[in-house]
């Protein structure tokens, strides 16, 4: 669990950056980052307190979160680029373009778009703190786990609609970077009390939203309507049959709504 690094980079072209959701690593991205790479440089950073990414000094926060993902950015030296992010990612996409560092936002599933109150946020973390003791136990035994189909598809069934698709070597991935984050329940308890709005008219760049009917950690339409209420004029794809993360479930229409949105 000691083996992941901090973050992925390669290909030539416009800047691009992929920002994982809660638990993850750069390495969920795998399925598409070799067709990117024929158009873009693509960075992909590990967020802060995730497995491979970079500790967080002080009190975990939302705030923190983002200001650590920008510092990433910094020392990468990029200074805009073309932005996608996934779940807890698709926050941190849509937060860095209000700061201006987008030239185009795809944010897949992102969180943060529950209606003030809904309980569903509680109900959400208390999955993720449920959930982790359960995943770290799974992953001494991960290639058993990785080696049928039947474990596969347990392994991904929150992230997937498609399990067939997600090969043995990137289950192992998924499962150890999930076991491999320390702070999640730390984290999933920072994402029950924190302020998850921002200014959304400070997105002045493209913006693109993408949801799964079949998503099953923010579900469509509830956990997108604040995004849906504040930024009427931005462009939205419904993905019929896919979950949470479209780049397992769909890699190659991924790649299609990345790079055709980024084109303009």
């Amino acid at each position: 669990m000691s083996e992941f690094t901090p973050f992925h980079r390669g290909g030539s072209g416009e800047p691009l950056v992929l920002i994982h959701g809660f638990t993850g690593t750069w390495e969920i991205w795998d399925p598409i980052i070799a067709p990117l790479e024929e158009r873009y440089e693509v960075f992909i950073p590990t967020l802060p307190m995730h497995a491979g990414g970079p500790e967080i000094d002080g009190e975990p926060s939302v705030d923190l979160m983002l200001e650590r993902a920008e510092a990433l950015l910094d020392e990468a030296g990029i200074e805009r680029a073309h932005i996608v992010g996934n779940s807890l990612g698709g926050y941190v996409a849509l937060r860095l373009a209000a700061n201006g560092r987008a030239k185009t936002v795809n944010a897949f599933a992102p969180a943060g778009g529950w209606a003030e109150g809904d309980p569903v946020v509680g109900e959400t973390m208390d999955f993720f703190q449920q959930l982790q003791p359960m995943i770290v136990a799974a992953a001494e035994n991960v290639d058993d786990v990785v080696a049928t189909p039947e474990g596969r598809a347990i392994a991904v069934q929150f992230l997937t609609e498609s399990p067939e698709v997600v090969s043995a070597d990137l289950t192992k991935k998924i499962m150890l970077g999930a076991a491999g984050c320390t702070e999640a329940i730390a984290l999933a308890e920072m994402g029950r009390t924190a302020d998850w709005g921002f200014d959304l008219d400070a997105i002045e760049c493209p913006t693109r939203f993408v949801w799964g009917t079949e998503d099953k950690i923010l579900a469509w339409p509830g956990a997108a309507a604040r995004y849906r209420a504040g930024l009427p004029d931005a462009d939205w794809v419904i993905l019929d049959g896919v979950g949470h993360c479209p780049m397992l479930d769909v890699p190659e229409k991924t790649v299609e709504l990345i790079a055709e949105f980024a084109q303009g």
